[in-house]
């Protein structure tokens, strides 16, 4: 039997029809999330609106991030703080801050599993300025199951993880050195067949580069970024497993300084 691709997280997105509006939306909180030769703000709609609208990236802008935090199922005062003391740990090196609140927080965080909420379960987030059009009812973040008792590694790998997508960051393995890597045939059969998708969403979401539609991007492409998933060799055609991260590595705090760098 094949091997499944490792899915650590997979940003939550909104439905196909809505990602028109949510570029939309991330053009107005950011200018610089255009991409090259969209004159104007408003994105199309329909299917033309949502092939452009994975052009539009999702960063927060320039001058930073300052958001607010709060907790659907988390009434453990411990556990609220070491959460957000990783989720905080971006701003070593970036401009960014998550503060906690009580009265309509922008960033929600839920720990539901399949029992709590079917198709919720998982460790999830969704990307950048499209929180700000997730009901506000509903989490923009998802740690199944985080206890006091779940292992460090885990808040390292995981709720850093969820946090880069919060501050607009998008999967590495989504750079053109990788997809180049993969066998584009095994890796659609694989995802459709673990994720549900169509051919083009796996297409949109695991095969098409960020070189093509993102706005920033180091130099290089790191394997053991915290924002690279882990691949199994059965979908490479080198046969090499993409490793993936396990923490905010030096090149990842240095494109976090990059894209919200810190006042001089």
């Amino acid at each position: 039997m094949p091997e499944s691709p490792v899915i650590a997280c997979l940003p939550r997105h909104l439905p196909r029809s809505e990602w028109p509006r949510a570029a939309t939306n991330a053009i107005q909180q950011n200018p610089d999330n255009r991409p090259p030769g969209l004159e104007d703000e408003e994105v199309p709609q329909g299917n033309e609106g949502e092939r452009l609208a994975l052009d539009v990236t999702r960063y927060w802008g320039s001058g930073g991030v300052n958001l607010t935090v709060g907790f659907i199922d988390t009434p453990d005062r411990a556990l609220r703080d070491r959460i957000l003391s990783h989720l905080n740990a971006w701003s070593e090196k970036a401009n960014v801050r998550l503060v906690p609140s009580e009265v309509d927080p922008q960033v929600r965080i839920a720990r539901w599993t399949a029992q709590d909420s079917p198709g919720d379960e998982g460790f999830w987030s969704n990307l950048g300025t499209d929180i700000l059009l997730i009901d506000p009812r509903r989490p923009t973040m998802n740690l199944e199951a985080f206890t006091m008792g779940t292992h460090d590694s885990e808040f390292h790998r995981v709720v850093r993880h969820e946090a880069g997508h919060t501050f607009g960051f998008p999967h590495e393995h989504l750079r053109q050195e990788i997809i180049q890597r993969l066998d584009r045939e095994k890796v659609i059969r694989a995802f459709m067949a673990s994720q549900g998708w169509t051919r083009q969403e796996v297409i949109d979401q695991v095969l098409t580069p960020l070189e093509e539609s993102s706005l920033l991007a180091t130099p290089t492409a790191d394997e053991d970024s915290i924002m690279c998933y882990s691949i199994p060799g059965s979908l490479t055609l080198d046969g090499r497993a993409i490793v993936g991260g396990t923490d905010i590595t030096p090149n990842d705090h240095a494109f976090a300084a990059q894209v919200y760098p810190k006042p001089l």
